[in-house]
């Protein structure tokens, strides 16, 4: 047992640092904000001025992931390193939390690395991991919460590991309201499972593999779960403020008024690359974070579309996940598909009218769980998981020249790589 957490500690360091040196790669290129860089990167130099009350710039949103801009811009200058930095940082261990999440899933250092590359060529994590917006600090925290959760959902005494998934889904929250959906979905599976329990519901054929067992965590009870899942996220969360509001209950409430009610009134439609939430696995509308003229024929431009070759057939995964889940009961499928579809589906709960594809993102991620899943079943081949490995990286490299402004690209190419008249 220590000799395998010890490999893990050590290839989980080598993907962080693997992973940070390629994301760092031109990273300063554009010289300027970028895409909702406009709303971020002032917000968090705002908190690094002596007064920083009011008016407080970028409300809607926690202040986490800006405080953490703003510690980069504190020790690399106010300029895109600074900038960018911690995106870099926080999409190294969002990858790290994609092998944690797959080596608790499938036991094997060979498929979760897999699940690394995959998630990593999908493009989605790529672009948001160069780029200082609030995205990449969400997807990571909750990254690492599912990795806690499935580490967990495995063991007798759960407790320990539930209380860390919930510190991080706490600190994901503390970035962006959007790391509720990871904590919606685990307490909703230990709700299911306690509630089944319950009512002593045995499947007839029972076995190991099911996603449910009567005996499933003997010792945890609901007072656990009440401090795993609400009140340790519940702390995290609120720590977070006082830095900016001081130990004033009355200041930190009224901030949630405000994130509540910017994130929950619905918003006029209208911009130019919105898209709605069916729309996003299909990869129907991309987002334009950059697309500028540099010379005669010679564009800079990063789109935020996501790997057709990766992420269409995810959707055939999912559905292969679905089936085992139904059909074999198998803990894997039900993991995969919660974490998938939890994230995903509860934006069709909220009543934002203003949507756009990277919200995506954490399904677009954890949908390289899917993949693997799917491609390593009983029966298949087992060069048949590296063969998509290569074609998912063949996809990539042809849409760098849409996804890393430094590479710059001409107009034949960009033309080229938008196969559709909904893509531009």
């Amino acid at each position: 047992m220590q000799h395998s957490a010890a490999r893990a500690v050590i290839v989980a360091t080598v993907i962080f640092a693997v992973a940070q040196s390629l994301l760092l790669l031109g990273i300063t290129t554009p010289d300027k904000f970028y895409f909702d860089e406009v709303h971020y990167v002032p917000a968090a130099r705002q908190m690094l001025a002596p007064a920083t009350r009011e008016p407080m710039l970028n409300p809607m949103h926690p202040p986490l992931a800006k405080q953490i801009i703003a510690l980069s811009i504190e020790a690399f200058g106010d300029g895109p390193l600074g900038w960018r930095y911690p995106a870099t940082l926080f999409g190294a261990l969002a990858l790290v939390g994609v092998y944690l999440s797959a080596l608790a899933l499938f036991a094997s250092q060979s498929r979760a690395i897999a699940a690394v590359l995959l998630a990593f060529f999908n493009q989605m994590l790529f672009v948001q991991a160069r780029i200082a917006m609030l995205d990449i600090f969400a997807l990571a925290f909750s990254l690492l919460a599912i990795a806690a959760f499935i580490h967990g959902f495995r063991r007798q005494r759960p407790q320990r590991f539930f209380a860390l998934a919930g510190l991080a889904c706490g600190l994901s929250i503390a970035c962006k309201w959007s790391g509720l959906f990871v904590l919606a979905t685990c307490i909703a599976i230990t709700a299911v499972i306690g509630l089944m329990q319950s009512w002593r519901t045995r499947f007839a054929d029972g076995n190991a593999e099911d996603w449910y067992r009567p005996d499933l965590w003997p010792d945890l009870r609901l007072h656990h779960l009440v401090v795993c899942f609400a009140v340790i996220p519940a702390i995290a969360y609120l720590a977070t403020f006082i830095p900016l509001y001081g130990p004033s209950p009355s200041d930190i409430i009224e901030a949630q008024r405000r994130i509540f009610a910017d994130n929950t009134t619905t918003a006029i439609a209208g911009h130019t690359y919105q898209s709605s939430w069916p729309s996003w696995p299909f990869l129907v509308r991309p987002v334009w974070f950059l697309f500028d003229k540099v010379g005669d024929d010679r564009i800079a431009a990063v789109v935020s579309l996501g790997n057709p070759l990766v992420l269409w057939p995810a959707l055939i995964a999912i559905a292969v996940a679905l089936r085992d889940w139904i059909v074999a009961r198998k803990a894997d499928a039900f993991l995969v598909l919660a974490f998938y579809a939890g994230p995903y589906l509860a934006w069709a709960l909220l009543p934002r009218s203003l949507s756009f594809i990277y919200y995506y993102l954490p399904s677009a991620t954890t949908a390289s769980l899917a993949l693997v899943y799917a491609l390593t079943r009983e029966g298949a081949p087992r060069w048949l998981l590296w063969a998509f490995v290569a074609v998912g990286c063949a996809g990539f490299v042809a849409m760098l020249p849409i996804t890393a402004a430094f590479i710059g690209t001409s107009m034949a190419t960009f033309n080229r790589l938008m196969l559709f008249q909904n893509w531009i």
